[in-house]
């Protein structure tokens, strides 16, 4: 199970509603309908000799939970609570801590905390533990009863207990619920470089992407030395908002295609002539917790060379997913296509990699904390080109660019190194010398 408080959009969702049609279902042989024959035993024995009297409702929920737990971990049904809560996420306005979670054999893993909100004021990271709250365990719960006891009248109080990897003892936080409403892109300037961050792929983001590239160059009066799309910690969000990201930077060619069960179940989408930074350098930062609709954007800039892709490997999630009605307040989350970079690779388990391995070493904890990854996930879909980056990431040789410590760059008041880093190497790039070429004519 995988998916951001409360019980949201899944990481890219393409969010079509196609309706079910049942002239479109596969045909039912005879051990399929044996199959549904024990399923009815089971239901009735149940209805019937379960200790506690447990209504209808509440046993199917919990088979159709059950098969789609079966598929993916982001297949899934939503009741009315559910795709109401969906609907808050995609539009960028929702109550809660700010986090994107998971949960496998029964603890509640941390994905992100989005910026700017409770969970990433207190200072929780991707790959922290939530042990308990308000002193009460959460092992052996669901993810949804954990989210739920998450929940809560924003101004009210929560304290949460965190394991992280790398500290000997647990520590304790104390929270205050807010409404979420996560301003899905933010920019700045720094020096003569425009960064523009992008925190979810909500109904919004294209334009507010387009608009920071305009702000920019008003604030500074002149085109910037180039742009940094900051896509760190971006669990993602809506499939046609990242082809909108990406074409704002790209004047021809494939953006990303899809690709479903059939072989000729292919949909292409492409970037419309126009790119709103005029050729601009571009960097995008990546790490851990960059996923599905970040990870289109970075390797479609990456593949056609429009960007230098900077950080961590990225998450690895290279699948869509697509609404489908069953009826006015509830919805199948299906997992119908792969998505692929225009190069035909498939980030799927394996990630963006960056074209230049930058560690944060502005978080004192960076070396001690795990990367939690698509591929840490239960029947996560295979790559069907497997990629082992194990022995990469777990080269040992030290980069001597990167020797400080987080004690020395606060010292020099550098809190992000990943964005320090980058900043540095636009400003560079901007500063090479131009080089001539001359041809001769016919």
């Amino acid at each position: 199970m995988f998916r951001p408080l409360f019980r949201a959009t899944a990481l890219v969702s393409a969010l079509a509603l196609v309706p079910l049609a049942t002239s479109g279902l596969a045909a039912v042989d005879n051990d399929t309908y044996k199959e549904l024959d024990q399923f009815m035993n089971v239901f009735e024995r149940v209805r019937a000799e379960y200790v506690d009297k447990v209504d209808d409702k509440t046993l199917i929920k919990g088979a159709i939970n059950g098969m789609l737990a079966s598929l993916d971990p982001h297949s899934s049904f939503l009741d009315a609570t559910d795709f109401q809560s969906m609907k808050a996420q995609t539009d960028g306005n929702y109550g809660g801590l700010g986090l994107t979670v998971s949960m496998e054999d029964g603890v509640v893993k941390v994905i992100a905390a989005s910026e700017d909100t409770p969970a990433s004021r207190a200072g929780i990271k991707a790959g922290d533990y939530i042990t308990h709250l308000n002193g009460e365990l959460l092992y052996g719960g669901t993810l949804d009863e954990a989210v739920e006891e998450m929940r809560g009248k924003p101004g009210t109080s929560l304290k949460i207990t965190i394991v992280r990897p790398g500290r000997d003892k647990p520590f304790d936080l104390a929270l205050t619920r807010e409404v979420i409403e996560l301003k899905p892109v933010k920019w700045e300037v720094k020096g003569d470089v425009g960064v523009i961050n992008i925190n979810a792929f909500s109904k919004n983001t294209g334009a507010g992407v387009r608009a920071a590239i305009l702000g920019i160059e008003k604030s500074l009066g002149h085109k910037p030395a180039g742009y940094i799309v900051d896509l760190r910690s971006n669990p993602g969000g809506l499939l046609d908002q990242a082809i909108e990201v990406s074409d704002a930077f790209l004047d021809h060619g494939e953006i990303v295609s899809q690709r479903g069960r059939e072989k000729n179940d292919i949909e292409r989408y492409y970037a419309k002539p126009g790119d709103d930074t005029h050729g601009a350098p571009v960097i995008v930062l990546v790490d851990a917790g960059s996923a599905s609709a970040s990870e289109i954007v970075a390797g479609a800039l990456q593949d056609h060379h429009r960007a230098i892709v900077m950080g961590e490997r990225s998450f690895g999630k290279g699948s869509v997913q697509t609404l489908l009605p069953l009826s006015q307040t509830t919805a199948l989350r299906l997992t119908t296509a792969r998505y692929y970079t225009p190069s035909g690779r498939s980030v799927q388990e394996g990630g963006i990699e960056p074209d230049v391995l930058v560690p944060q070493l502005s978080d004192p904890d960076y070396k001690d904390r795990p990367r939690f990854r698509e591929a840490d996930l239960r029947r996560h879909l295979i790559n069907q080109a497997k990629v082992d980056n194990s022995i990469l990431e777990d080269d040992v040789k030290e980069d001597p660019r990167f020797r400080l410590t987080a004690e020395q760059l606060e010292k020099q008041g550098v809190k992000d190194f990943q964005l320090n880093y980058a900043v540095q190497t636009l400003e560079r790039l901007t500063k090479l010398p131009t080089i001539q070429t001359a041809s001769r004519g016919k």
